[in-house]
């Protein structure tokens, strides 16, 4: 299941839960707050403005109407500031005044208060007006509500940011578990449910997508049980058929073809084994038996027993407790493959816990790098041609069960163009400092640089 739920984990990691989801959310509130802020204070603004100007105006035009009415009692203009026949006065408020009208008007100059304008016709053909400025108290309730409007601004944008990275934040840890809970069912832990990971009592679309990806959890692991077991069983039926053909192979006489077919037979056999212990390999059912062994001294006499041409070099010699059975089984696997798909002089080196098995071919292939090995896929045209994919599919298996961890890289100088095969290939298995348990469970190693 590891394999198959890889895909989907990178894309929610390149979905962005580490691009400051609760920064963007409160952003966003923070502009449609400032928008909206905005948009109200100029309303408000223009309103007060216009109701002010407003009543200075009704005021003006009382007031030369008081004055209208003494003048033509009197004869004379005796209220305050009224004049008679103005030459300030503006032409548009003088032809309207002219056809018997009263009117008023507002003049706005820039920097300085607006002009209030009041007129009326008098009996005797005058033309009575009122010239007045904004009141300064009408000034400084714009001033003090600009002020507000201002203050009450910056207050809703500052809320409105402590509101979105609450809420962000909320979103973001959640999404954050959920992460982190794919990502130890995509190692193989079944067990565990990203819907109970968020936890949480409120249900939003966080809750939606957990459900989602437990559920795909849980059909992916059916369909790798069922297509484990399917496996498993093929193979054990075709186990008996398989040596009692290998048996009969052998019973023929001398000759080419009858080496021809013990090849064969002896290839599928092989074939069968490898298919049920990488059938067990994923049951997860697999224990490792462990004893305490010399590392370089046991890899030594494994690789001259194998093959005497391969170069073994001690670095530094450590003792180790694990499953000596497991461990020659990773090694010769590794070995192997490097036989098969790459070009000698194979090294074998030792330094304290980790094995380094180097050959000098033309790499491994990019897809094995990439996504670690697959059955029944053989690599590149480079590596292709013998082999079913299953060697380096057992030895990462194995590995695993001794709480081991293998890595492939190629050989290539700094400066190297792509296209260009590499300069051999290096398998390496780091081993535990402490050893799995009976359960099959081991401590997280952390992962150390590579010095190859």
């Amino acid at each position: 299941m590891q394999r198959i739920l890889r895909h989907p984990v990178r894309s929610v990691e390149r979905a962005g839960l580490h691009t400051g989801l609760r920064w963007k959310l409160s952003a966003a509130i923070a502009l449609v707050a400032g928008l909206v802020a905005i948009a109200l204070s100029l309303v408000v603004h223009n309103a007060a403005r216009v109701s002010m100007l407003d009543n200075a105006r009704e005021l003006a035009n009382e007031r030369v109407q008081l004055a209208q009415r003494n003048y033509e009692l009197s004869g004379r203009p005796n209220f305050p500031s009224i004049k008679i026949d103005d030459p300030g006065l503006p032409p548009a408020l003088r032809e309207k005044v002219e056809k018997g009208r009263r009117a008023s008007d507002v003049s706005e100059h820039a920097g300085s208060p607006p002009d209030i304008w009041a007129a009326v016709p008098a009996k005797d053909g005058h033309v009575l007006s009122l010239h007045s400025h904004f009141p300064n108290r009408s000034a400084d309730v714009m001033r003090d509500l600009d002020q507000a409007l201002v203050i009450g601004s910056i207050a809703v944008v500052l809320g409105g940011s402590a509101l979105g990275v609450l809420i962000g934040g909320q979103l973001s840890r959640r999404l954050r578990k959920a992460a982190a809970a794919a990502n130890q069912v995509a190692k193989g832990e079944t067990d565990v449910r990203v819907r109970d990971a968020i936890g949480g009592v409120v249900r939003d679309e966080t809750d939606d997508l957990a459900r989602a990806v437990d559920a795909m959890a849980d059909a992916l692991q059916q369909r790798l049980e069922a297509e484990r077991r399917v496996t498993a069983d093929i193979a054990h039926e075709l186990r008996t058929p398989v040596t009692g053909l290998l048996t009969a192979a052998e019973l023929l006489p001398p000759g080419r073809p009858t080496e021809l077919v013990l090849d064969r037979a002896k290839a599928m056999r092989t074939l069968v084994e490898d298919v049920l212990e990488v059938a067990r390999l994923d049951s997860a059912s697999e224990r490792a038996e462990l004893q305490d062994i010399m590392l370089g001294e046991f890899v030594s006499r494994r690789v001259a027993a194998k093959d005497p041409d391969i170069t073994v070099r001690v670095v530094h010699e450590s003792e180790v407790t694990t499953d000596p059975r497991r461990l020659e089984r990773v090694l010769f696997n590794l070995l192997a493959n490097a036989a098969r798909h790459g070009r000698p002089p194979v090294e074998v080196t030792i330094e304290g816990r980790v094995i380094r098995v180097r050959d000098h071919g033309p790499g491994f292939p990019d897809e094995l790098l990439a996504e670690g090995p697959s059955r029944f896929r053989t690599g590149s045209k480079d590596r292709a041609g013998q082999g079913h994919g299953l060697g380096l599919t057992i030895a990462a298996g194995q590995a695993r069960v001794l709480g081991a961890r293998l890595t492939f890289r190629n050989i290539r100088p700094a400066g190297t163009p792509a296209h260009l095969p590499a300069e051999g290939a290096v398998a390496v298995l780091w081993l535990p400092e402490h050893a799995p348990t009976n359960t099959g469970s081991y401590p997280i190693l952390p992962l150390p640089a590579t010095t190859d």
